[in-house]
């Protein structure tokens, strides 16, 4: 697979993060050259090795102007992946109109607007590419987020923008798919779940390659999936 990614422009938003950075890492080893936003200067992790990388900061991704500049900077983009977004859980009696929307700039908006500024790039290479959303198993199936009625609607708003997208941009070979990870083994997650038995959570290696594969040349006809990616049995 690396002579299929090799020096084909790559955006990976959320690059910084535990996910993030293993979907980076695995572009890289396939030769992708990876253009990382991000609202803060980072250092670049050492997973990443030498690969061609550059971690932009001060970019908002709930800013359209922001991220439309960022992405115009980016020749010949082939592939977006938006892995950025935000988790919060409560019961709906304590979920407030604020805590409501602020789940769906985090996750549904910020998913939008990187969808069409990478959609813009693509179309004018008039090559077509890749786009890969994240959702989550709650977004897929809400009776599994008992607590999270925000979360799983601004996650289920991901999926929906998945598909339509996928209908609209085909004609352009632009492919746009999703997963929908569970609980994925991040340093966070075993901070909030110190007894949970981890052995069953999916890594983010695993994450990463299912989500290469979506993003790869060499898928030419999946359009409009959304992958479950759960926790292993």
């Amino acid at each position: 697979m690396a002579s299929l990614l090799e020096g084909k422009n790559v955006v990976v938003t959320g690059g910084t993060g535990a996910l993030g950075q293993a979907v980076v890492a695995r572009f890289l080893k396939a030769g992708a050259i990876c253009h990382v936003p991000s609202r803060k200067a980072a250092d670049r992790p050492a997973s990443w090795g030498d690969g061609q990388v550059s971690i932009v900061p001060d970019i908002d991704l709930t800013d359209e102007g922001a991220v439309g500049r960022f992405y115009d900077a980016v020749p010949a983009l082939w592939a977006s992946v938006h892995l950025a977004g935000g988790f919060a859980m409560a019961p709906v009696a304590d979920t407030s109109r604020d805590d409501f929307l602020r789940m769906m700039e985090m996750n549904a908006a910020t998913v939008f607007i990187c969808c069409r500024a990478a959609a813009g790039n693509m179309r004018k290479t008039g090559k077509g590419g890749r786009i890969v959303n994240v959702s989550a198993r709650p977004g897929l199936d809400p009776r599994k987020g008992g607590g999270m009625s925000a979360y799983a609607a601004s996650k289920a708003a991901v999926i929906a923008i998945t598909l339509s997208l996928a209908e609209e941009l085909k004609n352009d070979r632009i492919l746009v798919n999703a997963v929908a990870p569970s609980t994925i083994d991040t340093p966070a997650n075993r901070d909030a779940m110190p007894n949970a038995d981890t052995s069953k959570w999916l890594t983010p290696k695993a994450a990463a390659e299912a989500i290469l594969g979506l993003a790869s040349p060499s898928n030419m006809e999946i359009n409009g999936a959304v992958l479950p990616l759960f926790a292993r049995a």
